[in-house]
């Protein structure tokens, strides 16, 4: 990424958003490999392969220690939240992104522009969660400008509260630019990396599913296949829905990252729509 942007600088560059670095880790070939227990459609054979009563154990086992020792010193036993339940912003199932509801929320996505500065992305942040607003993406990387970083963030709200917190982000110091590019034209992506399970059987129907939303094999071991697929929200989610069956291993996603577009085309008008014959 450093080689692409110093030889486009002569160009000039306008405005940049990058992501962090995720990672999953590659499998090891052969014997020595670790085997995945999964009941899926790659690996039918796994079905009833542990027993019921070793599953009851290892869902029994305590996940904090031993109470009797942990209670002798600093460390305390968390207590189990039967009776809570909340929505999982992060969940790859929850809600429509871009819809909005009759309540008028919806998320809004928006663009910050600060100092590259030690517990500056603390400060944004805590400044969003101390008026209740849940962050349902984030995405932090350098900007176009040296000593800069953007911050690209989805939040939802009403129209009118996210604009009361936008006015409330401009008073930070290390912040220089604010924008909620929500109703405007933009380009939005995802990078994500999910592993399956698969047998040499079912890795050829995984490579065609992949190959059909453009993703590539990053990694493959005898019983698992890493895919890596850049899109939007939706695509991300269809392509893990059609690959369940077969047995998700690990699931690593970046934040959406988002640039206005300067043509002012907006791609989101022209979905569900047919071309003309």
């Amino acid at each position: 990424m450093a080689a692409v942007q110093r030889n486009l600088s002569k160009f000039g560059i306008r405005e940049l958003a990058r992501t962090g670095k995720i990672a999953l880790r590659r499998e090891k070939m052969g014997e020595a490999s670790s085997f995945w227990r999964f009941s899926a459609a790659s690996y039918p054979d796994l079905e009833g392969s542990m027993p019921v009563d070793a599953m009851l154990a290892n869902a029994k086992r305590p996940h904090n220690g031993n109470p009797s020792t942990s209670s002798r010193g600093d460390v305390y036993p968390v207590e189990p939240y039967d009776d809570f339940s909340v929505n999982q912003v992060l969940d790859a199932h929850w809600g429509v992104l871009n819809d909005e509801d009759s309540s008028g929320i919806r998320s809004h996505t928006l663009s910050m522009l600060v100092n590259d500065l030690p517990g500056v992305l603390n400060i944004v942040t805590g400044v969003i969660s101390r008026r209740g607003y849940n962050i349902q993406s984030l995405a932090v990387g350098p900007a176009e400008r040296e000593g800069i970083s953007r911050i690209t963030t989805v939040v939802p709200g009403t129209d009118e509260s996210i604009g009361k917190l936008v006015q409330q982000l401009h008073k930070l110091v290390d912040l220089h630019e604010v924008q909620d590019i929500t109703h405007l034209p933009f380009a939005e992506r995802e990078l994500m990396l999910i592993k399956i399970a698969v047998n040499t059987t079912a890795r050829r129907d995984v490579l065609d599913i992949a190959s059909i939303f453009r993703a590539k094999a990053v990694d493959v071991s005898d019983h698992t296949i890493t895919l890596e697929l850049t899109g939007d929200l939706n695509k991300m989610v269809a392509l893990q829905r059609l690959l369940e069956p077969y047995g998700i291993c690990e699931v690593a996603r970046t934040g959406r990252v988002a640039l206005v577009r300067e043509s002012g085309v907006d791609s989101t008008y022209l979905r569900g729509y047919s071309l003309p014959l």
